[in-house]
């Protein structure tokens, strides 16, 4: 049987929800709506459905089931709960939304209508990641110590000025570190744990926007480990994502979502083939090529709906990123370090 996805948005990220859903043997894009009706129109030309200029008569389409948002992140509980309150399970881009409040009240509106909530975090379902996230589960590299995680990436001045909502506070809730950095903090969150303090400075140091452009953070992990953490938009010309774990047993490096060293006590072989990667498109581009993760993370959700089942990252995991970049923004606005009970 036929799953029947509704695509909300009309933007880059909508046009990557849509290519990815096309790919996936018996999902079919059911409707569009977006407030930019030529892009809709566009996506629906490309990708199939109907498209509506009401939000309410897009989400009264039948049959579909689930519905991806893909708006603006400062509007994605509003849209969630929407879906929701009309019964349709909620597939929302990351991150869940730009509060810990609003995200509570989008996972209590999906558990209230008895529908699933998931969350665009790719970076969970790829090989090399998954390798790594079971290597250290197995304690494989020993006791947690060092982690550095950087996301030098650069965005040209028209990424923002042509853009109604980008580099907003209301309607991006940040700007480098929740937009682009969002990311690599669920991936330190799902591979290291939760953190207990934080001590952070963000700065607008290039971009003209409401927004930070430029984020550095310390990071203490429950599990004894420290860390830091930098996020940037204005690292010309764009880096790859880099994220270095070391424990007692050595050191890994993940590299565009590759592990490209391994360098432990004892050599393993468990990661396929790493070495150098050409520089992933996301470091200079908001325009994602490959659509794989996109795809892998809506075969999950079906899944999650056909086996009712929890989707591989659901609202509550979402909610964590957001907490935590809340904690790092708190803690460079007031210039103090910020503890995981004030988080």
């Amino acid at each position: 049987m036929a799953i029947h996805i509704g695509i909300l948005g009309g933007g880059n990220i909508s046009l990557t929800h849509a290519r990815a859903a096309r790919e996936i043997e018996g999902v079919e894009i059911a409707a569009v709506y977006g407030q930019n009706r030529e892009k809709a129109d566009s996506l629906a030309r490309a990708y199939g459905g109907v498209v509506y200029s009401d939000l309410q008569s897009f989400l009264n389409h039948r049959p579909m089931e689930i519905v991806a948002i893909g708006s603006p992140s400062g509007v994605h509980a509003d849209h969630g709960i929407a879906v929701a309150r009309c019964g349709l399970h909620v597939l929302v881009e990351k991150p869940i939304d730009v509060t810990t409040e609003r995200t509570d009240a989008l996972i209590q509106a999906c558990e209230q209508a008895h529908v699933k909530l998931g969350v665009f975090f790719q970076d969970r379902v790829k090989p090399h990641v998954t390798q790594l996230k079971q290597f250290i589960e197995a304690g494989k590299l020993g006791k947690p110590l060092l982690v550095t995680a950087r996301v030098k990436w650069y965005r040209e001045p028209e990424y923002y000025s042509g853009s109604r909502w980008r580099g907003l506070q209301s309607l991006d809730g940040g700007g480098a570190l929740m937009n682009q950095g969002v990311h690599t903090v669920d991936l330190l969150l799902w591979l290291m744990g939760p953190v207990e303090r934080v001590y952070a400075k963000a700065i607008t140091a290039l971009h003209r926007i409401e927004t930070e452009d430029t984020v550095v953070a310390t990071l203490e992990f429950a599990n004894g480990a420290v860390g830091t953490l930098e996020a940037a938009t204005s690292a010309y010309p764009g880096y790859n994502r880099r994220v270095e774990l070391t424990g007692s047993e050595g050191t890994i490096i993940l590299e565009h979502d590759r592990v490209i060293a391994a360098d432990l006590r004892s050599p393993t072989d468990e990661f396929s083939s790493g070495g150098a990667q050409d520089l992933n498109a996301s470091a200079t581009s908001p325009v994602v090529s490959d659509v794989r993760g996109h795809r892998m993370i809506i075969e999950d959700f079906v899944r999650a709906i056909q086996t009712d089942g929890t989707p591989r990252c659901d609202g509550r995991e979402g909610r964590k990123s957001v907490q935590l970049v809340q904690a790092i923004y708190e803690s460079s606005r007031t210039g103090k370090p910020v503890l995981s009970a004030e988080f």
